[in-house]
């Protein structure tokens, strides 16, 4: 929850709830805490969507169970600081055409600005094309569309809570939009249209259909479902809102910036394990959806294919509770998983040990900014990304896209210009799981 933001309207949020607007003024759940709040936006100016209504509702579903209160709204009069200052994001829910006055941009843009989140359902693509700031925030406008019409929508991004609950390949039947620029160089795609997988698709086989990004100080979910009343029924769909909406509002972390040249080491399958070698006891099972999970140890699952030593490497890992384990770098062959150990480093994954032995420390050699670090975590159960930079003696860690650790080797015992990498697992009582590890090699720069 966005507590600065908020702050502002304490005492005074019944005042506050505009005529126009549905729904309680309070923000508290039945147990008396705060809840974060969402308004729903669905003024049209031009083509109007039958399934608006069907919209709203599943919002408001979501949030009963998703722990938020939803508000709706078409009268534009709800875009002023105070009004908008109540809520942590704002929905806009097929929105077309130019549905703000330039008073109530600007009231939008220092939303955005101060923190607030911003969620874009279909057609909100197809809205205010001559305001540059909301283009950004969409981060593309709409173009044409075919026949509604099944697809395979490629999930890109798996860690994501709107898209970690999919499947590699979703099949669903939606107006799928092609749009006049491509995000991908500016927001990170959550997923993607398989251009082969139906016709009129126009977007040279690069097809993004839902993406996040940060924004000029806020948090901006899109995604390109949800034209037909059947998709807000559809519980994938409900699931891939409520992920997109919990990211907005600050409920959930994730990493949101671009990700480009990036080649899978894991990616989910069978044969992307056969450069992998498993060093001392335990082992990992992949399951059906593409995850790695740890059983047993001490010992751990290194990438044999190549050494690396100027790179950023990106993982997805989640716990199940209070486990134990760690991703290696820098260390060379062997089949003694006590070779990584005494001879490189170890990024760990632990919720309760030391500062400089839990999630996100160099083990044992330097902790990570611990209060950046629980900002930007998810708890138990839900996926985390790591991205770990190796350049040069330089060793810096990402956590859902929040710098957290930045440290130096000074060991020439431990160099890091050159070296493997692997998982750990850790014990018979640690349960980890990882997804998709991957790898943009960096041009080699002294330090």
């Amino acid at each position: 929850m966005r507590t600065s933001i908020r702050m502002l309207t304490v005492g005074a949020a019944a005042a506050l709830l505009l005529g126009c607007v549905s729904g309680p003024a309070a923000s508290k759940g039945a147990d008396g805490a705060d809840r974060s709040r969402v308004l729903v936006f669905s003024k049209t100016a031009g083509f109007r969507h039958d399934s608006i209504p069907e919209g709203i509702a599943a919002v408001r579903e979501l949030g009963a169970t998703g722990g938020f209160a939803v508000d709706a709204t078409e009268d534009a009069g709800a875009f002023t600081a105070r009004n908008l200052a109540r809520y942590d994001a704002v929905v806009f829910l097929s929105t077309t055409g130019d549905v703000l006055d330039t008073t109530q941009q600007s009231a939008f843009e220092r939303y955005i600005k101060r923190g607030g989140g911003y969620v874009g359902i279909h057609a909100a693509a197809d809205t205010e094309y001559d305001w540059a700031f909301y283009g950004g925030l969409a981060g593309a406008y709409f173009q044409s569309h075919p026949a509604i019409q099944p697809a395979t929508v490629t999930v890109e991004d798996r860690s994501h809570p709107a898209t970690s609950g999919l499947p590699r390949s979703w099949e669903r039947t939606d107006e799928w939009y092609n749009y006049r620029s491509n995000p991908r160089d500016r927001a990170h795609v959550l997923a993607s249209l398989d251009e082969f997988s139906y016709t009129g698709g126009t977007m040279n086989g690069d097809h993004p259909i839902a993406w996040c990004q940060e924004y000029r100080g806020g948090r901006a979910f899109y995604t390109g479902g949800g034209h037909t009343k059947e998709s807000y029924a559809e519980p994938a769909f409900r699931q891939h809102l409520l992920g997109g909406i919990r990211y907005a509002i600050g409920a959930a972390q994730a990493d949101c910036r671009p990700e480009n040249g990036y080649r899978p080491l894991f990616d989910g399958t069978t044969e992307s394990l056969t450069a992998w070698k498993q060093a001392g006891p335990g082992s990992f099972s992949l399951s059906d959806d593409g995850t790695l999970t740890s059983h047993g140890g001490l010992g751990m699952l290194w990438y044999a294919g190549s050494e690396f030593g100027s790179y950023s490497l990106k993982l997805d890992w989640r716990v199940a509770g209070d486990d134990n384990s760690g991703v290696f770098v820098g260390f060379p062959e062997s089949d003694d998983p006590w070779s990584a150990v005494d001879n490189g480093y170890e990024i760990q994954i632990d919720a309760t040990d030391a500062p400089d032995r839990t999630t996100g420390a160099v083990y044992s050699f330097q902790s990570a900014d611990v209060k950046k670090r629980d900002r930007a975590l998810n708890p138990p159960g839900e996926w985390n990304t790591y991205e770990i930079r190796v350049e040069g003696e330089r060793l810096r860690v990402w956590l859902n896209g929040v710098k957290i650790n930045d440290f130096t080797n000074t060991d020439p015992v431990r160099s890091l210009r050159d070296g493997h990498i692997g998982l750990q697992n850790h014990g018979a009582d640690d349960q980890v799981s990882f997804r998709d590890v991957r790898i943009k090699e960096l041009p080699t720069k002294g330090d």
